[in-house]
């Protein structure tokens, strides 16, 4: 049988192995016997973003921690940096997190947190996985775990986030278009921004279940960029469906990705003696330019393998406290235990507020070197041990090798390769990918969607006009947005 967890949980089509009603409630039984610890009434939180399959999988996860004895705090839609932050104050035992992060409402995941508010580590979701079929962990009727709804999850998260702006600040006469990609964040980014005092462009806040991520959020950030310059906003903000990553955007529309915000904030932390040691964390992914820019201030660049969960390792044994991914999930160790959209964007606007001076002056703190990605999409194992994929990627590598890196990996959440190369030319970088790519879809591949090149002009969005954008936008109004709306 196939692995169960992945790079990042469980993740997979609802509805479809292993994202079924019958494994969410195994795995509840298998991870609430694990982490049960002491003779206290054991707690789990369980959180969800807005998809439909939530309601599978709340009620399945429910009865199978009830089952063992655990008592159940159920939470609306939240983001996931919201549920690690409310396992840790309502001092449960495990927290869970149904999301499948930027992927379509088609697809589910669950997440688990220990006590402390971390994601669960590779070695204890390898005994959860192990256990499944013979976990014997039913109690007595008298000892089944007991249920009730957390009524102000959401005001609870919101003062948290609020609280993270730095003392004395406010937001007052920041315009700021806010896109909450139909998913967790839905009321409380809003709800945060208009609070500390911004005017607020709210869009894709209403979720259906079905329209998650669908055209909109981090992964799709056109949306965004037309309604900053349509509503001449100062910033635009791009959460991801379960609100952990977020994309920036500055007045002129151009794309501010997570380099440039880890840059912007490493910037305004080290000059306020906030940043801790010399180390940022960022990925194999991150740009040249980010790592180059961070030496010229005396800081080094430490880099992770993929994914927030490693990262977040690394900054905890090199004592760092900012880190993160070229995505957009920021990890502010001084803060969350994961990755936090909301919170990372607070600090860039705290940045911009601090400076005085317009997004496309803080937040482009670096020249990145061309860089692209493409994807290419197999049904079965990708071919990398194939002669003629092994022959293009020595080719380029070869190629690259004076002023450039070539990375080649497999994604953990979908069956894609990802192509990268950076170097000082956008001719030898596209050459290097192509002929990569190539191969692999000789060898039975397919170019998929998800070709990115961070140092191409940003689409020009000079010319949108309200007009040009859906009537939902040009109707929303700025008013407070209510958390119970």
């Amino acid at each position: 049988m196939a692995k169960l967890f992945g790079t990042d949980g469980i993740r997979g089509q609802a509805n479809r192995w292993p994202m079924t009603a019958e494994i969410a409630t195994k795995v509840a039984m298998a991870a609430g016997k694990l982490l049960r610890q002491g003779h206290h009434r054991h707690r789990v939180v369980i959180g969800k973003d807005t998809r439909l399959s939530g309601y599978l999988f709340q009620p399945a996860l429910t009865a199978g921690f009830v089952s063992i004895g655990m008592d159940v705090v159920i939470l609306e839609p939240l983001p996931t940096p919201a549920v690690a932050m409310l396992t840790r104050s309502l001092r449960a035992d495990l927290g869970v997190m149904i999301s499948a992060s930027h992927n379509p409402h088609q697809d589910n995941g669950i997440k688990l947190f220990g006590a402390d508010g971390y994601k669960i580590s590779d070695e204890m979701e390898a005994e959860i996985e192990a256990s499944l079929d013979t976990v014997d962990g039913h109690v007595a009727p008298e000892l089944l775990g007991r249920v009730r709804r957390l009524d102000d999850g959401p005001g609870r998260y919101i003062e948290f986030a609020k609280a993270t702006f730095p003392k004395g600040l406010r937001l007052d006469g920041l315009k700021i278009v806010v896109d909450c990609a139909n998913g967790a964040a839905y009321r409380v980014a809003p709800t945060v921004l208009w609070e500390l005092g911004a005017e607020i462009v709210p869009i894709a806040v209403d979720p259906d279940g079905l329209n998650i991520n669908r055209g909109c959020g981090a992964t799709h950030i056109e949306l965004l960029q037309q309604a900053v310059v349509a509503h001449g906003a100062h910033i635009g903000l791009a959460l991801d469906g379960d609100a952990d990553r977020v994309q920036l955007v500055d007045e002129k529309g151009r794309s501010i990705d997570g380099d440039q915000t880890l840059a912007a904030i490493a910037r305004g932390w080290k000059a306020e003696g906030r940043l801790r040691g010399r180390n940022v964390v960022a990925t194999v992914m991150s740009n040249m330019g980010l790592e180059r820019w961070l030496a010229g201030e005396g800081l080094a660049l430490a880099r992770a393998k993929v994914g927030d969960r490693n990262v977040l390792e690394m900054m905890r044994e090199l004592d760092a406290n900012l880190g993160g991914e070229q995505s957009g999930h920021v990890i502010l160790a001084d803060y969350a235990t994961t990755g936090d959209g909301l919170i990372a964007g607070l600090q860039v606007l705290a940045a911009l507020v601090q400076a005085g001076k317009p997004a496309s002056d803080v937040a482009h703190v670096f020249d990145p070197y061309p860089q692209l990605l493409k994807n290419v999409r197999f049904a079965g194992p990708p071919p990398l041990d194939d002669a003629k994929v092994k022959a293009a990627i020595a080719a380029s590598e070869a190629a690259l090798a004076k002023d450039g890196r070539l990375l080649i990996r497999k994604s953990g959440t979908e069956p894609l390769v990802r192509v990268m190369a950076e170097a000082g030319s956008d001719g030898l970088v596209a050459a290097s990918v192509d002929r990569v790519v190539e191969a692999l879809i000789a060898a039975g591949g397919t170019l998929a969607g998800g070709t990115k090149a961070s140092a191409a002009a940003s689409p020009s969005t000079d010319r949108a006009a309200a007009g040009d954008l859906p009537g939902y936008m040009r109707r929303r109004r700025t008013a407070s947005p209510s958390v119970g709306q």
